[in-house]
Formats: C-alpha cells, sequence, structure tokens
C-alpha cells in the first residue's frame, strides 16, 4: 500500500524552493542593474579613453606619422572606431605592407605596422632616395651616401627596375649589404644584362632574371677564389655559368691596342722629324 502524503508537509519543501527562485531571480536583477550602471559610468569616465598609442614596425617613418595617418588621439574614447577601418586607412600609404592594429587593457591601442623592405637607392641631382621592393620610390631624400643598400645607375625603365627591386628582396641581407652600386648593361642580345660593384672590391656581371637565385651564393664564389692561393680582385659573371677572371686579365692591353700605340708612336716621331728637316732647311 503506497503511502499518502500530506499536502501541509510538502508545503516547507515548496516554499524552500520557491526562495531559492526567488533569491536568484533578484541576485540576476541586482548583477544586470550594477552592470548596466558601471558600463554608463564607464563611458562617460575618462576611464574609457585613450590613455597610450603604441607603434611597432616603423622604421622608414616616425612614429608620429602613423599615429596622425590613424586620426587616433589620446583622450579620444576607446570604442569610437574599429580596428579594421584604421588598418584599411592606414595600408592606404604606399610604404606599408600590412597593419594590425589592436585594443589592450581598455585604454591603450597598439598599431603594429609592416612596412616593405627598402633593398636599394636612386640618385636624382644630389639626392638619394630609397626604393622599396614594391617599386615605390620613397621620397624622402638624403645628401649623404647610403651604405645600407646599393645605388641604382642608368635606371630609367622603370618596369626594369621594378623587377630587379623584386629579385634584391630575396636575395640574403648579407649579400644585399655587400653591393654598392648596380649599373644597367644591357645589349641588343641581353636586355636585362646587369653590373654590381661590390664593397669588398669585386664586379658582378648578372642578368636581372636570375639574380637572387645566383648571387646569393656571392659569399662561396668569393671563399673558393680567395682559398686558391695567390688571387687579385676581379670580375665574377654569373650571366649564363660562373666563372672568374682577374681585373689584369680583364683590363690588360690587347695586341690591336699595342699596334694602335705603336703606330701613334711612329707617326709622332715621323712628324717631329719631318719639323727638324723644315727648320734646318
Amino acid at each position: 500500500m503506497e503511502k499518502v502524503i500530506d499536502i501541509e508537509d510538502r508545503i516547507p519543501t515548496l516554499r524552500e524552493r520557491r526562495r531559492k527562485r526567488t533569491n536568484k531571480k533578484f541576485i540576476t536583477l541586482i548583477t544586470l542593474f550594477f552592470l548596466t550602471l558601471f558600463l554608463l559610468l564607464y563611458f562617460q569616465s575618462s576611464y574609457s579613453d585613450i590613455k597610450t598609442i603604441n607603434i611597432k614596425g616603423s622604421n622608414l617613418v616616425g612614429e608620429d606619422v602613423y599615429k596622425d595617418e590613424s586620426t587616433l588621439q589620446v583622450g579620444q574614447s576607446m570604442w569610437s572606431f574599429r580596428e579594421k577601418e584604421i588598418e584599411e586607412q592606414l595600408k592606404t600609404l604606399n610604404w606599408v605592407k600590412n597593419v594590425e592594429v589592436q585594443k589592450h587593457w581598455l585604454t591603450s591601442v597598439e598599431i603594429k605596422v609592416e612596412e616593405w623592405q627598402k633593398v636599394a637607392y636612386v640618385s636624382e641631382g644630389n639626392a638619394y632616395y630609397p626604393m622599396l621592393e614594391n617599386g615605390v620610390i620613397f621620397k624622402e631624400s638624403s645628401t649623404d651616401v647610403p651604405i645600407d643598400a646599393p645605388i641604382f645607375l642608368a635606371f630609367e625603365d622603370s618596369d626594369l627596375r621594378k623587377r630587379l627591386l623584386k629579385e634584391l628582396a630575396e636575395l640574403d641581407l648579407t649579400v644585399l649589404s655587400l653591393i654598392s652600386q648596380i649599373i644597367a648593361t644591357p645589349t641588343e642580345a641581353d636586355p636585362y644584362a646587369i653590373t654590381l660593384y661590390m664593397n669588398d672590391g669585386y664586379e658582378v656581371r648578372a642578368e636581372i632574371t636570375s639574380l637572387s637565385e645566383k648571387l646569393n651564393y656571392y659569399p662561396s664564389i668569393v671563399a673558393q677564389i680567395e682559398s686558391a692561393g695567390e688571387y687579385e680582385k676581379g670580375i665574377i659573371d654569373i650571366e649564363v655559368g660562373t666563372y672568374y677572371r682577374s681585373y689584369p686579365e680583364e683590363y690588360a692591353p690587347t695586341q690591336s691596342d699595342e699596334l694602335l700605340d705603336v703606330e701613334a708612336t711612329s707617326s709622332d716621331e715621323t712628324a717631329n722629324t719631318d719639323e727638324e728637316v723644315l727648320a734646318n732647311e
């Protein structure tokens, strides 16, 4: 036989459950109220303002340039802008490769900038302008001769220049730092021919189309040349294969040059003899 529980015996339990539900609702409402109040006070107070703007990765220009271009200011509300909008705005700068904007600790904004690599300089008048790997000539000049990247000479073709810049960007930084000057030396047979003057005294003749692939081996090529015992500075040709000639071998006078010198000397001696004969007469 089932035991019958009187409703009066269950009333205390029902009351306790009802009281707990009421307490939970009250606590939830109080929490929401204070949270809403806190957010209202926070947004209306100076605690929601930008206190610091940190710039990372700025090399080509000063940090103030990025702060100005972002339009962000200390004292501005942290919630008055969207990170993606600031990123797109800064990406319009032609020397900027990538940007990441982040909010930190409710009062700080961090802007991480990745700039296009500076791989060369172009000389215009008495000034030197940096050239970036994307082909942009960065119009911030210097009259000091650059030592951190090569100087371009005789590169009027912008397409050729961009292709060379792309190749230079793929070079090891140690190799890139060894290049002093690059001169365009095209021929009818090879429009991509260039000559590189290196800081260690060598001259390299190469092609733009295969420059990064072959020039990255430059340190080992030089090591092989200098380990061969007696050696002289000279020309390293990597246009087709790889071979080396010393400067005396490359620029030594040819037999025809010597013949011309002899003929010129003989002509001078004949002229002097004729003048002496006329003077005696």
